[in-house]
């Protein structure tokens, strides 16, 4: 009612004066009437003033008033008022159709349950479409396709609606740069808008807003599923040794479906490799989910994550996400200092064994200056070059044992090369061998003393270790089969000693394993802490091997075993080569 009242009255809608420029076409006689009309007014004032006993006031008022406006009238008449709008002129202005080709385009809920796809192959066909033809009357239409990228196309008949992704901000800026020079009127965008992406639309829109170029979206498809099930993200490693144990962690959003339980599927080339029960919290709320799956073949893999279709749920194609993980089948070198003979190198070796992706090349010292190599050929001296290990451990050795040189190059090798740096628990290990004040304390997630100076040890307490939180949830302390069957085996196993002063925690630093004493003190046994570009990892009890040996272990139990499998798959776990070639994206879209 308002606008046809508007249009009566200005003879156009309001829309035309939003987007058009207001401006006075003022001229010298302009100016002239003004001058008249300001010289009316006075005398219309100076007349009704005069008048003031033969009348009201208020009359007076009243009648000043009305000639005052209807002078202003006249003046605001004489000074030309005008709407300046921006015309196209016909085939001389470039309009982009941007066109959705994620596969989100494939959900049937249009016009009576038809794919949203056929919506752009009924309503853009290039020969029979209504809107393609009444802009090609006006403009030089052209056509885009959209997903993870944007690229032209000549007709609906080259989408495929298979991206995997939709990226609209991506998109808006693929064509305001391929078409930048030309004249462009507009740019209209078909979609589902189901962003996937997870960079912000705000810059995108800036910029063409700065260079005043609008965008007509129009919309496909319902703006909410009644019921849904979606795999949101999964977080992989980019690369895992061959037999790597997966702690994947997922996030499920779903609606209508509150209070129900579905099973999330891990699968590698069609097989089964992990599962995990998934129970749904409210509507829309996110369910996180950390479910185990083992990478047992080598080569790039490609992992699905996947829920099985619920009952009535119109989507399905979102139920599944796929993760590419690069499954190592290397053998990974580790470089292992030892300063005294003791059962804890032994067992640690014995150990990893018989697993053919570790490598441990042992140096134990037997003497003042003499070492006995293990592991590695004695006539090969460059074979014990640092830098050429992904992972390094120093056993029950001093400080004094390296030189100045030597201990920045351990430092170096974590901070510079990326490397995995894990020290263990003994007598001249930590505090007690000289470590305060060194680079190599740097690296380490616990806080030595630079006053401290090697001595022996005056400590000594029996400890039962369990996982922290933060334990229960990292790849290290699975020792079992399953999550929940190794959060049960921990509190079973025998207790260790350590015979290392506690000390505290770096800020950046995440406890895995606490122990507790006879006196009911917490002592961390496991911590790890990011350094440059690698880690550093303290393991403080000396005795894990009663995890074996002990008398309450069966001579099958494989708990010592899987647990340094573990422990030295993550000491070099995402350890660069010294000359690697790494993408931004794992996968690209065609062409």
């Amino acid at each position: 009612m308002f606008e046809r009242l508007f249009q009566a009255l200005f003879s156009y809608r309001p829309v035309v004066f939003q987007q058009g420029d207001f401006r006075f076409d003022i001229t010298t006689a302009s100016f002239v009437a003004a001058g008249i009309a300001a010289l009316v007014m006075g005398a219309a004032i100076l007349t009704y003033r005069t008048l003031g006993a033969h009348g009201r006031p208020r009359d007076r008022v009243v009648l000043t008033v009305l000639r005052m406006a209807a002078l202003a009238l006249v003046v605001f008449c004489l000074f030309r008022p005008t709407l300046v709008v921006k015309a196209a002129i016909p085939q001389q202005n470039v309009v982009a159709v941007l066109m959705d080709d994620s596969r989100s385009m494939q959900i049937s809920d249009w016009n009576n349950n038809q794919p949203r796809a056929e919506f752009l192959r009924q309503e853009l066909a290039a020969n029979s479409s209504p809107l393609l033809k009444s802009l090609s009357e006006r403009f030089l239409v052209r056509t885009f396709r959209f997903s993870s990228t944007s690229g032209r196309v000549n007709s609906v008949k080259d989408l495929s609606f298979a991206g995997s992704q939709t990226k609209i901000g991506t998109a808006l800026d693929g064509v305001r740069e391929e078409l930048a020079g030309l004249p462009v009127a507009g740019i209209v965008l078909v979609t589902d808008g189901a962003d996937t992406s997870e960079a912000s639309l705000t810059n995108t829109l800036l910029n063409l807003k700065a260079e005043k170029l609008p965008v007509f979206t129009v919309g496909v498809g319902s703006a909410k599923l009644p019921r849904d099930i979606q795999v949101d993200r999964v977080s992989t490693p980019r690369s895992v040794l061959k037999g790597a144990s997966l702690l994947v962690d997922a996030v499920i959003t779903q609606s209508g479906y509150s209070g129900q339980t579905v099973t999330l599927d891990v699968e590698d080339d069609g097989r089964i490799v992990g599962s995990q029960k998934v129970q749904f919290p409210a509507d829309g709320s996110p369910a996180a989910v950390r479910v185990r799956a083992t990478a047992s073949e080598p080569g790039p893999r490609v992992f699905s994550f996947r829920v099985a279709p619920q009952q009535g749920e119109v989507v399905t194609q979102n139920n599944q996400r796929e993760s590419l993980v690069d499954v190592r089948d290397t053998r990974e070198r580790i470089l292992y200092f030892e300063g005294e003979p003791r059962s804890e190198m032994k067992f640690i070796n014995r150990a990893v064994a018989d697993d053919k992706n570790l490598q441990i090349v042992t140096l134990q010292r037997t003497a003042d200056n003499k070492y006995l190599r293990l592991g590695v050929d004695p006539a090969n001296v460059d074979e014990l070059l640092v830098f050429a290990f992904k992972g390094l451990i120093l056993g029950s050795i001093e400080a004094a044992a390296f030189s100045a040189d030597q201990l920045q190059m351990i430092a170096d090798f974590v901070d510079r090369r990326g490397g995995g740096l894990l020290m263990l628990g003994g007598a001249r290990s930590f505090g007690e061998g000289g470590y305060g004040g060194t680079s190599v304390a740097d690296a380490l997630p616990l806080v030595i003393d630079p006053r401290t100076r090697a001595s022996e040890p005056t400590t000594f307490a029996r400890l039962k270790v369990l996982p922290t939180r933060a334990g229960q949830a990292h790849a290290v302390t699975q020792i079992a089969g399953t999550e929940d069957a190794s959060a049960a085996r921990w509190p079973d196993l025998p207790q260790v000693t350590t015979i290392n002063a506690p000390l505290p925690i770096k800020p950046a630093a995440t406890v895995l394993l606490n122990g507790t004493d006879e006196r009911n003190r917490t002592i961390p046994m496991l911590v790890w802490q990011p350094y440059g570009r690698g880690k550093g990892i303290a393991f403080l009890p000396q005795d894990s091997w009663e995890w074996q040996m002990h008398a309450s272990i069966p001579l099958e139990d494989m708990t010592h075993e899987n647990l340094w499998r573990q422990m030295l798959r993550w000491l070099v776990a995402d350890v660069p080569a010294p000359v690697e070639a790494t993408t931004t994206t794992d996968r690209v879209e065609p062409g």
